[in-house]
């Protein structure tokens, strides 16, 4: 039952982060969950050393990502760093499954609890090794206080793993049960929905981009009408449609030379700013856009991608935007970059961030870096906005989604 999430986009997939201290049976519980040996299991403290990620189908959730994690007891230096790569998993999860072992619940355990409950991430605790002792009186009368989901399980003899599956389905969110809307309710059965897709340097030989597939997918899900053209075709295209399209979805690069095409009785976005509304919060990416009037010379702008890449001489992240923000602003500004997990601590130092789309990000981790930026004061907006602002096309661009 692999295949299917394995051909999922990791973005798309539920993330499950099996946690807990060295050799609670962590890597144990993966390889009964998944009914295959994923993970390397071993007496000895410490064998997982990194988090591991394993896809998977559990229905009738439908794909998910497993994380095998380092035990957050690790040692030593190199064990700090263990332990703050799996907290970063935990900023990506959308459940958390805290492995226990026969040792019962520590105040290791319960300041785990805590920290976890303070993301708001939905927790369940397995007590593990069921099968060399019971759950103390005393740790159920904890979790049912806490009003925490429990189950006794054995990893090793394959017990109760099923209703540990339940529980885990039971928590997940209904937001994240429920298929997210990229433009779906921006149109109707049997509308036209009219994509523009430039081919240039950044687009992937062979295939559309993430984004552009996910709606196209959507539209047609929906029994609307998909048209796809370049944007050299766009104004041949219009002339010959009988039937007014009910929405323009363009790419943001050529978003200034699609307003200018498009009649304004026709509403128009862009793939980005979908996704910014998708992945994370429009409204705060909306606000965050109004930055970019108040940016002074001497500014630092964070230009953040989920995913790495080469860079390209017509680079939307590292050059087109740079550029864009420079020539709109008429400011000397300093541009610093980072790409894929890697999100800096230090986000004070910055007058503004822009996100990428985040295709490669579920919500959880996309949201948790909205709220650290916005929780130390620094505005954030996304590649589709911020470019939307800086051709001057932004209040009709977000009009569709009715934010301002």
């Amino acid at each position: 039952m692999t295949d299917n999430a394995a051909a999922t986009p990791r973005a798309l997939r539920t993330a499950i982060a099996i946690i807990g201290r060295r050799n609670a049976g962590k890597s144990s519980l993966i390889n009964a969950l998944t009914g295959q040996e994923v993970a390397i299991v071993s007496a000895e403290r410490g064998t997982t050393t990194d988090a591991v990620a394993k896809p998977y189908e559990l229905l009738p959730l439908g794909p998910v990502t497993i994380f095998d994690t380092a035990g957050l007891d690790d040692e030593g230096d190199l064990g700090e760093q263990r332990i703050k790569a799996t907290k970063k998993v935990l900023f990506r999860s959308d459940v958390v499954v805290l492995t226990v072992s026969e040792e019962g619940l520590g105040d290791f355990e319960k300041e785990t609890i805590a920290e976890v409950q303070k993301l708001n991430i939905p927790l369940v605790i397995a007590f593990n090794k069921s099968d060399v002792c019971s759950i103390s009186l005393k740790d159920e009368d904890f979790c049912k206080a806490k009003n925490i989901p429990f189950v006794a399980v054995s990893a090793k003899n394959n017990e109760q793993i099923d209703e540990l599956k339940k529980l885990i389905i039971d928590v997940v969110p209904e937001d994240i049960k429920k298929e997210p809307l990229l433009a779906g309710d921006l149109f109707e059965a049997g509308d036209i929905i009219l994509l523009v897709v430039p081919i240039d340097l950044s687009a992937p030989k062979g295939r559309l981009i993430l984004p552009q597939v996910q709606v196209l997918r959507e539209v047609l899900d929906r029994r609307a009408k998909a048209i796809a053209v370049k944007e050299s075709e766009l104004s041949s295209m219009l002339a010959e449609l009988k039937q007014k399209p009910a929405l323009v979805i363009t790419d943001s690069q050529v978003v200034m030379k699609v307003d200018k095409e498009v009649p304004i009785d026709v509403p128009m976005t862009t793939f980005s700013i979908l996704f910014a509304r998708n992945k994370g919060d429009i409204k705060e990416m909306y606000s965050g856009a109004k930055k970019i009037d108040q940016l002074q010379d001497g500014d630092k702008i964070l230009i953040a991608e989920a995913c790495a890449h080469h860079v390209l001489e017509d680079d939307i992240g590292k050059v087109k935007i740079p550029n864009w923000l420079k020539k709109y602003t008429g400011k000397e500004l300093i541009f610093e970059f980072c790409q894929g997990g890697d999100f800096p601590e230090d986000l004070e130092k910055y007058a503004l961030v822009i996100h990428c789309g985040a295709c490669m990000l579920n919500r959880r981790e996309m949201m948790h870096r909205i709220k650290e930026c916005v929780g130390r004061g620094v505005s954030i907006t996304n590649y589709g906005v911020a470019i939307s602002k800086t051709q001057g096309v932004l209040e009709r661009a977000i009009k569709p989604l009715k934010i301002s």
